[in-house]
């Protein structure tokens, strides 16, 4: 029919509006809303994200992010590979080994794959061998992740303080008692009763105070303009982290050395995965109003849908 796509059982109109509703609520309130069965509903957002994903031009994309999103607790995650620039998810696979992000590769041109300037991720080997196998010059372009950094270096800290504060509960002293996150924080997000406390807590001898200067130390690196003075700043930190006598810091210290390459090069394209994890909170409110998925396949066009910046409305007619 000229006021409908081809067989389906909605005229462009009604599917469009069921689009934009969709934009702003869950499958169900607007199956509900506009007396349709989920199938039906779902049936309009698949199509709707085909149509997407057939219309996407093959443009050049240079910076991107490569992460992970839980499917469901007990379930394997999913790889999403993100367009940092335009804030868009760009591909989605099960699972998050090599094979989940090698399919991404052979849906760009040799041109797209020429123009790519750079890659944050985690510190995934799987990830890591798919993009040196197919983005040329990849060991320049990979950038480790800072907040992943800033992960690791904060779970050393957190270690030293569970064990300490075990030793000084036994000993009556409970000092570091509800101070968990006080360490992972900012200090000046901090209330000002809060931040004087805990700037006389940071006055002690306690080894939670070397661990937290040692992670705030570190995190210096990413405010150097040049490589040279950063890498002599992170040798002289490294020193200092292998002889502090922290076993949670001497371990992360010994990873960062491994991985540093691929952290200094930050420095030449100053990108993070902050886009993808505003993408990942996007995801995660989906969840939320879905009330969770128990199809994987369901939960990939739905990211598409809301995620991808894709074009999905009908045709003219």
């Amino acid at each position: 029919m000229p006021w409908a796509e081809p067989s389906s059982r909605f005229t462009a109109l009604f599917e469009l509006l069921a689009i934009e509703w969709l934009k702003a609520a869950s499958q169900k309130a607007v199956a509900t809303l506009l007396k349709l069965s989920w199938d039906e509903i779902h049936g309009i957002m698949e199509r709707a994200v085909k149509r997407g994903l057939e219309r996407r031009q093959a443009e050049l994309v240079s910076q991107m992010g490569v992460d992970e999103k839980a499917f469901r607790k007990g379930h394997s995650n999913l790889t999403l590979v993100n367009d940092l620039l335009r804030a868009r998810v760009l591909y989605v696979a099960e699972d998050r080994k090599q094979s989940s992000l090698d399919g991404f590769w052979d849906t760009l041109t040799v041109e797209q794959i020429s123009g790519i300037e750079a890659v944050a991720m985690d510190m995934w080997d799987p990830y890591i061998a798919s993009v040196r196998e197919h983005v040329p010059e990849a060991d320049g372009k990979i950038v480790f992740d800072k907040f992943h950094v800033a992960q690791h270096l904060g779970n050393a800290v957190d270690q030293v303080r569970r064990k300490e504060n075990k030793t000084l509960k036994a000993a009556g002293d409970d000092r570091l008692a509800g101070t968990r996150y006080d360490w992972l924080r900012n200090p000046t997000s901090m209330e000002p009763k809060d931040r004087k406390e805990f700037a006389q807590l940071r006055k002690s001898e306690l080894k939670t105070v070397r661990a937290w200067a040692l992670k705030e130390t570190a995190m210096t690196l990413y405010s150097y303009i040049y490589e040279r003075p950063a890498r002599k700043h992170f040798r002289w930190w490294h020193n200092w982290a292998v002889r502090s006598r922290l076993q949670p810091m001497i371990e992360v210290a010994r990873m960062l050395q491994r991985r540093f390459e691929k952290i200094i090069t930050y420095l030449r394209h100053r990108i993070t995965n902050a886009g993808s994890e505003s993408i990942n909170a996007k995801i995660q409110w989906v969840k939320y109003t879905a009330r969770g998925f128990w199809n994987k396949q369901n939960f990939v066009h739905t990211i598409y849908f809301h995620c991808g910046g894709l074009d999905m409305a009908p045709e003219a007619t």
